[in-house]
Parts: C-alpha cells; sequence; structure tokens
C-alpha cells in the first residue's frame, strides 16, 4: 500500500524513512557560474525593464499574485527557447513504489508537446508568506521527485537531473537535484544549493541561470 502526499503539505518527517536525501553546501556550484553566458540586446532590454518595474517597488509588500505576475513569471517567459516553455500552475502526479505525490506547481519550464507539458526541466514555488506559510524547502523537494520521475518514465535512464527554486518576496533560491533508484523502496534524493539571489539587482544571473539550463534540453531536429 503507497502513502499518497501532496506538495503543499509535505514536510521533512514525510520524507524520513521514503527517500535517502543527501544535502550539500551553499556554494557556488558549476551550474551556478554564468558569468560568460552572453545575453541578446533583446534579453537585456527586458531585463533592464523588469528590474527598472521592481527597483521602486515595496516588493515585501506585494500580495503573490501581484509579484508573480510582474517579476517571477516575466523571467520564466524570457528564459523560453523553442519548445520549452513557461508553464503557470501546473498539475504533476508520480507514483513511486512506496509512496504517491502530487499536487499543482506554480511554475514550470518544460518541453511543449501539441499543447501539454511532457517534461518538467525547472520546477518553482512561490513561498506563501504570513501566519499560515510553510518552509518552502519540503514543497520543493516533493515537485522535484515528482517531475524527476515522470522525466525518467520518459527517457528511462537511470539517474536524473531537475532542477528548481523557490522565490520568497523577489528573492530566489535555486536548487539542483539528482534523483536515483525509482524503483527501489528508498530512492536517493541529491541536492545542491545556490545562494539567494536578488532579483531587483541580480536578474541577470537569474536568468542565465535558467537560460543555461533551459539550452541543455533544447530539442535539436
Amino acid at each position: 500500500m503507497t502513502t499518497k502526499f501532496t506538495f503543499s503539505n509535505f514536510t521533512l518527517e514525510n520524507l524520513t524513512g521514503i527517500v535517502n536525501l543527501q544535502e550539500g553546501e551553499i556554494d557556488d556550484y558549476e551550474w551556478t557560474q554564468v558569468e560568460n553566458i552572453p545575453l541578446t540586446d533583446r534579453e537585456q532590454q527586458r531585463l533592464q525593464y523588469i528590474k527598472s518595474d521592481l527597483i521602486n517597488s515595496d516588493t515585501h509588500l506585494m500580495n503573490e499574485a501581484t509579484l508573480w505576475a510582474r517579476g517571477i513569471y516575466p523571467i520564466l517567459l524570457l528564459a523560453e527557447q523553442r519548445n520549452i516553455q513557461a508553464w503557470s500552475q501546473v498539475s504533476l502526479q508520480a507514483q513511486y513504489t512506496r509512496f504517491e505525490l502530487e499536487g499543482i506547481v506554480d511554475g514550470v519550464l518544460g518541453k511543449n508537446v501539441a499543447g501539454r507539458l511532457e517534461s518538467p526541466y525547472v520546477v518553482v514555488v512561490e513561498a506563501k508568506r504570513g501566519v499560515e506559510s510553510q518552509n518552502p524547502v519540503f514543497q520543493l523537494y516533493a515537485q522535484l521527485l515528482a517531475s524527476a520521475f515522470l522525466n525518467w518514465k520518459k527517457n528511462g535512464h537511470y539517474s536524473q537531473e531537475i532542477f528548481g527554486c523557490y522565490t520568497i518576496a523577489d528573492s530566489w533560491k535555486f536548487m539542483r537535484a539528482q534523483v536515483e533508484g525509482f524503483e527501489a523502496d528508498t530512492p536517493l534524493l541529491q541536492v545542491e544549493y545556490s545562494r539567494e539571489l536578488g532579483e531587483k539587482y541580480e536578474a541577470e544571473k537569474i536568468f542565465k541561470i535558467l537560460k543555461n539550463i533551459v539550452s541543455k534540453h533544447v530539442a535539436t531536429p
């Protein structure tokens, strides 16, 4: 009998016993070293517009929907390449050997096939604020596990690399996950973390990380 978990209520206690979790340190990993990635004139102009729209705003006082529309989703849209598109409010479900994960993802960069999301490559959690807020890390872990499972079902690779991030106001925190053992009783989840990146002043680096991830997955003829 499998246990069902939802993304929004996933906790550290849920992870215990069902996943072999290995968490790395916050560091400047190779996937965060994006200084040499070039930006087109269009990308530079759009990023400047996004920053100018936020820099004089009290982002910590904005509600989540407003900040998503003004600051987060525009960068996801800008990171689109060919058949990899930005999606919002995406339903995902994954059935592991001993547990099931399901829920709604705030944002996804993934492969579009005939108007449907086929392969998620980046998942985004917009952290809720206020008295009902929860730690977004474990919600993101659940979404990374679900996304990796869906990609494994599609390509059959033993090890799946998947990226995610959570945002709090205009701050972004990226994660790189490696998931293995999809048919095992206890899958392996290895996670690396970036430092926090503030969109008002580091929009270029945030975008370059996304652009670098998407570029690796762009479909070739």
